[in-house]
């Protein structure tokens, strides 16, 4: 059962995974960011992860890491849940794509990244994913709104984002979308 179809409310945002039909959203272990910002593979990544998106977060958490220092904690650790996820095909159990927010609610906003690796797309896992992640975003009631930006020529990404309800807000150098909870 997927967590779109689960009885009940959708999980409140954690650190823990979110399961869905075919995917698990787990935080981004420690190691991968290791990994990935050395160049290095682990034995649970499909073959083309990371992909360029990967690596740039992965830069921003060690950053992040060594901004705080060693053995601190963020100011809030709820905070943590609004970060970057792993997505894992649960059938292969490889590590095919990221999703996640660029921090907590603001204003009743948070906004969303996603990407699926080559080898996956096609299959609707970035619309699967993305929909379990609003699910969690709905399960706080300071949020209200959920905005994605893509580039002008990712025709997929914008398709992913038309199916799960986004409306586009803006043209330019980047296409920026919103969705709205429903009142």
């Amino acid at each position: 059962m997927s967590l779109m179809e689960s009885p009940g409310p959708p999980p409140a945002p954690t650190r823990s995974s979110l399961v869905s039909g075919r995917l698990m959203l787990r935080p981004v272990p420690w190691d991968a960011v290791l990994a990935i910002s050395r160049g290095e593979r682990l034995d649970d990544w499909a073959d083309d992860y990371p992909g360029d998106g990967d690596v740039m977060i992965a830069g921003l958490l060690l950053d992040a890491d060594q901004a705080v220092g060693p053995g601190q904690a963020a100011a809030d650790p709820g905070d943590a849940a609004w970060g970057h996820r792993q997505v894992v095909e649960r059938a292969s159990g490889l590590v095919v794509g990221g999703i996640g927010f660029f921090g907590p609610p603001r204003d009743g906003e948070v906004e969303i990244g996603y990407g699926i690796v080559p080898s996956r797309q096609g299959r609707g896992y970035a619309t699967e994913a993305l929909r379990t992640m609003i699910a969690m975003a709905w399960a706080d009631e300071r949020v209200t709104t959920v905005v994605a930006g893509t580039d002008p020529g990712n025709g997929a990404s914008q398709r992913v984002l038309g199916k799960a309800g986004f409306r586009q807000i803006a043209a330019g150098s980047e296409f920026r979308y919103r969705l709205t909870r429903a009142g």
